[in-house]
């Protein structure tokens, strides 16, 4: 019953107006809302990029010697290594008797190369004499001289064979972190063939793309915002690439990281090129209306209030850059602005 009573009320209510047009209609009910001013603020001017987080420098370790097996392999993915550390030893095979061998050759050779120098010595004085032939002299003086050169061959053929023995212990080329293992104890080792791969110095950088008409605004030693997972760091450009993409129409920003926990490379992060202080607008999110892909405020003006297009920047905790469709001076709703509509009639609370 009590729907149509209600509807009998207003019919009745509706039948004395038209008798006397002069009798008050009841108005639409007015929301109360809370209003606010644009608010300025110095904040740092931001250019929104996206990028990879990648290794700084990455070595690709290898076996320099083929035909050896892995003997043993020190290290796993994830641990962290100083240069010069041994990180994989291959089996030495022959290489130390190859070694023993040439030590011995070498030691003969000395042997030989002395006695030769000696011969030559006592054979010089008598040049240009009777004593002994011109061509027994030159004899004695090539002799000496071929012995020295067996000697300088052997030394030489020694080195080689020390630095293939030394090529069994692969040995870090810098500080960093392993990787990636593909080093099996027991397999064959080849010349060049990949075993560990080693994040030089454990720096990570943030490889930001961006579109290529704004990479002059990027200057080298800028700072820059990341944001890894729930964890913002800050970075330094250390170098914008020199060219553009033709593809992507973007170029590369390298900014470094610091060691952070969150950090990982191949990771996809957001952030920020900081481009230095400035003062901006800024209003309360509750008292920004995301509508059809655009942004809108509703301005009071008297009892009533006007729904305008605004464009936002960027945003800082609970509160967004209103770059333009605003002044310092309109007052505009605080929140509820989802219950509101162009021309609404509204009560200011106090």
């Amino acid at each position: 019953m009590k729907p149509a009573l209600a509807a009998l009320a207003l019919a009745l209510a509706w039948a004395a107006h038209a008798q006397d047009p002069a009798a008050p209609v009841a108005a639409k009910p007015s929301l109360t809302i809370q209003t606010t001013l644009a608010q300025p603020a110095q904040w740092a001017t931001r250019l929104p990029v996206n990028g990879n987080v990648a290794a700084w420098q990455e070595a690709v370790i290898g076996a320099e010697v083929g035909g050896m097996r892995i003997a043993e392999v020190l290290v796993n993915v994830g641990d962290r290594v100083k240069k010069g550390q041994v990180l994989v030893r291959l089996s030495p095979g022959t290489l130390q008797a190859d070694l023993a061998a040439t030590r011995a050759s070498l030691q003969e050779a000395e042997i030989s190369a002395r006695d030769a120098r000696a011969q030559a010595e006592r054979v010089r004085p008598l040049a240009g004499t009777e004593a002994l032939s011109a061509q027994a002299i030159d004899a004695a003086l090539a002799a000496a001289d071929m012995a020295e050169a067996r000697v300088a061959s052997l030394k030489a053929r020694l080195m080689a064979d020390e630095l293939r023995l030394g090529y069994t212990r692969i040995a870090a080329p810098d500080d960093g972190v392993i990787t990636a293992r593909e080093a099996v104890e027991g397999a064959l080792a080849q010349p060049g063939q990949e075993l560990l791969r080693l994040q030089r110095q454990g720096r990570l950088e943030w490889r930001a793309e961006v579109p290529g008409p704004l990479l002059d605004q990027v200057k080298v030693g800028q700072r820059a915002r990341v944001q890894l997972g729930t964890t913002a760091v800050e970075g330094r450009v250390r170098q914008v690439a020199p060219k553009i993409d033709p593809q992507t129409r973007n170029g590369l920003v390298y900014v470094d990281l610091p060691a952070t926990a969150g950090a990982r490379a191949g990771l996809f992060a957001r952030g920020d090129l900081l481009q230095g202080e400035g003062q901006v607008l800024t209003l309360p999110q509750s008292a920004v209306l995301l509508r059809d892909g655009f942004s809108y405020v509703f301005k009071l003006e008297g009892s009533k209030v006007r729904q305008a297009k605004v464009e936002v920047g960027q945003r800082q905790g609970d509160r967004v850059e209103i770059k333009t469709g605003l002044d310092a001076k309109t007052p505009v709703a605080l929140s509820g602005l989802g219950f509101l509509a162009d021309g609404d009639t509204v009560r200011v609370a106090k």
